[in-house]
């Protein structure tokens, strides 16, 4: 499970680094990822991590097709233009390349924060003209009014995952993504799927089918499926990687080339529990992995990262996993829910070389594998990506603090330990927030298939309570876990002040869609009616809101964590449902439009997207890589344009715009 970079962008302890932000387009920002500990590597694990990353970017289209039946086509359209501006008027080129960058940023034309659609600043006319002086393709003429309503309609589809449906539809039908084709809930209500994770659902001839997600198997036994293609070259270039892999690690990258054959469960499965007993430098995840796209909750979307080990902040994350078991004792919730013999996960800080598909720069932690069967019986990986959130706060600077803390001490505070307070808060929750707990042995199926559309909601916010809760206790201070005992303060001061900011990311509607903002919503507005530690107030004619008590605020976080910790381990669908529509869903548009008007004093991106550093290898003449070598681009548009060609969906290789990838 991810944990996102919401809240911590209002307490950057860093000076603005302009070198740090390298584009800004609307409303999003661009920064570059660097990974310095690469260089530390050996030319084997080099080697390994190229192999890695081009099997990443050949998965990259997957999520595209995911988001919107459109997306690759709008894809197609968009790069032909981007990447032939010869003859295309200048001002019109101009805004067609804004909309691309926006799309492959959000891999698609809906945000992937709010759900919400985003219209181009150009007619559908100035498309058909830029496209005719692109290519001569007189194809493409009925194409583009094909993809005319997906583009300019603002009422087609309007939502790419839509929980809190209107219109009559129900959440299937009014989400956008990809995942069913002409089904309902109704229809889902009997059926048993066999590949829940990977497949899409379909209804053909009144008959549900499941179009499963694989490349198919060499002997033929097992067809091709959806996505074969890229999966395939995904598994050519693991097979090489492999070769560079130690033993243990080669094992793990062939479960994967398997599962990719054969779409099956059970081979997914076997990957987890190899995986996750790796712990190599150089480590990565590929697969369809979190399933926050989905309004059911059920089908996972496809992403991909390759890391490697920073050591620098390492010992924190172990420091913390080798006390997995203390906290699990301590945690608030009943005996009957606490885990005994805790495996520590796999806990590192890591510095990412490429993140592609469904995973964005904005995820600042991972707790991987999502499977709660491979949590029990083996543990899990933590991951805290330094390079992501250094790049992030780098970038924001401290005028979100300024403008929205609630008092001079919350401002103080903040960047003096807000850097500090950040790393803590995603080491805790990924380490010790996602893997913590015991389900009734009564449920026979993950707690996702008995909470629905509201597990991811309820997890998230069950690991940012755990890492609330912990924060406060005596081992943390024992373990020196945080420099001074203000840096919990900072923890608390960020969990409440993004019920305000994190508004700005809604632009349009009263209702919050994603998993993360609902979690958080759900925490300040549950502790603030029950415990009453948090207040809303009016200064000046601007709104915020002020910790009146911190004991009281954690008293209020163990009361909702232990809740969600029952409501988890009991698969209380009508509990997390009542909770989160009561607390999570609804805000107030008044207040969001007075966080807009704040915000766009500030000159403060809402939203983010990476710009992945550049791996290039040299081959000597029996094909053999003889040297790789890392850079940093700084130029999103040649690199998503370079992805594009080595996964052959709209580019030569040949193409002026994309020499050297």
């Amino acid at each position: 499970m991810k944990f996102a970079l919401i809240c911590a962008l209002t307490s950057a302890a860093c000076c603005q680094t302009p070198s740090a932000r390298v584009d800004v387009v609307g409303s999003t920002g661009f920064v570059q990822l660097e990974a310095d500990s690469f260089r530390s590597l050996s030319p084997r694990e080099q080697a390994l991590a190229y192999w890695l990353s081009e099997a990443s970017i050949a998965i990259n289209p997957i999520n595209y097709d995911q988001c919107s039946r459109f997306g690759l086509r709008q894809k197609r359209v968009l790069e032909l233009i981007v990447a032939h501006p010869e003859g295309v008027d200048p001002k019109v080129y101009a805004k067609i390349l804004a909309f691309t960058k926006l799309f492959w940023a959000n891999r698609g034309n809906h945000n992937e924060t709010t759900a919400q659609k985003f219209l181009p600043d150009f007619t559908f006319e100035q498309l058909q003209a830029a496209a005719r002086a692109a290519g001569k393709d007189p194809a493409f003429e009925k194409e583009l009014d094909e993809l005319r309503p997906s583009l300019f309609d603002p009422n087609f589809e309007p939502m790419i995952t839509a929980k809190s449906p209107r219109g009559g539809l129900d959440m299937l039908q009014a989400s956008a993504n990809n995942f069913y084709s002409g089904v309902t809930l109704a229809d889902l209500k009997d059926f048993a799927e066999h590949y829940p994770l990977n497949s899409r659902l379909a209804k053909v001839n009144g008959q549900l089918v499941e179009d499963v997600y694989r490349a198919g198997t060499p002997d033929h036994r097992v067809p091709p499926g959806l996505y074969a293609e890229y999966l395939a070259k995904a598994n050519s270039y693991l097979e090489h990687a492999a070769e560079f892999a130690e033993p243990a690690q080669a094992k793990a990258i062939h479960d994967l080339i398997r599962y990719y054959q054969t779409g099956d469960p059970k081979d997914w499965l076997q990957f987890d529990m190899d995986w996750v007993r790796n712990n190599a430098t150089v480590d990565f995840a590929n697969g369809f992995i979190e399933i926050y796209r989905d309004a059911r909750g059920a089908k996972g979307t496809s992403q991909s990262f390759v890391t490697v080990t920073d050591e620098s902040v390492h010992a924190l994350m172990q420091k913390i996993a080798d006390n997995a078991q203390y906290f699990e004792d301590h945690a608030p919730w009943g005996p009957q829910y606490k885990k005994q013999g805790v495996k520590p996960p796999l806990a590192k800080a890591v510095e990412t070389l490429i993140e592609t598909g469904d995973f964005h720069v904005t995820t600042v932690g991972d707790n991987l594998p999502n499977e709660d069967e491979i949590h029990e019986k083996y543990g899990s990986k933590s991951f805290m990506f330094l390079g992501s959130s250094r790049a992030l706060t780098h970038a924001a600077g401290f005028g979100s603090l300024d403008e929205f803390a609630a008092s001079p001490e919350e401002i103080a505070l903040g960047k003096k330990y807000g850097d500090e307070a950040e790393d803590l808060m995603t080491a805790l929750h990924e380490v010790i927030g996602h893997g913590s707990g015991k389900m009734n042995p009564k449920l026979t199926r993950e707690p996702a298939f008995y909470l629905k559309e509201y597990f991811s909601t309820l997890e998230e916010a069950r690991a940012d309570l755990m890492a609330l809760w912990c924060v406060w206790d005596p081992k943390a201070r024992e373990l020196g876990l945080a420099s001074n005992p203000d840096v919990a303060k900072v923890m608390y001061y960020d969990a409440v002040i993004v019920a305000i900011t994190q508004l700005r990311r809604i632009p349009k509607g009263d209702t919050i869609e994603e998993d993360h903002e609902r979690d958080r919503q759900l925490i300040v507005n549950y502790i603030k009616d029950k415990t009453g530690a948090i207040a809303e107030v009016k200064r000046g004619g601007k709104t915020y809101l002020e910790i009146r008590d911190f004991a009281k605020m954690r008293e209020g976080v163990g009361q909702l964590l232990a809740e969600l910790m029952r409501i988890k381990a009991e698969g209380d669908y009508n509990a997390i449902k009542a909770l989160i529509d009561k607390y999570a869903v609804h805000f107030n548009p008044a207040l969001r439009d007075e966080v807009l008007q704040r915000y766009g004093k500030l000159n403060i991106p809402t939203y983010w997207a990476g710009i992945n550093p550049e791996l290039t290898a040299s081959f000597d003449s029996a094909g053999k890589i003889s040297k790789v070598a890392i850079s940093y681009p700084r130029d999103f548009v040649k690199q998503q344009l370079g992805y594009s060609a080595k996964t052959s969906f709209t580019l030569s290789s040949s193409d002026p715009r994309v020499n050297g990838f």
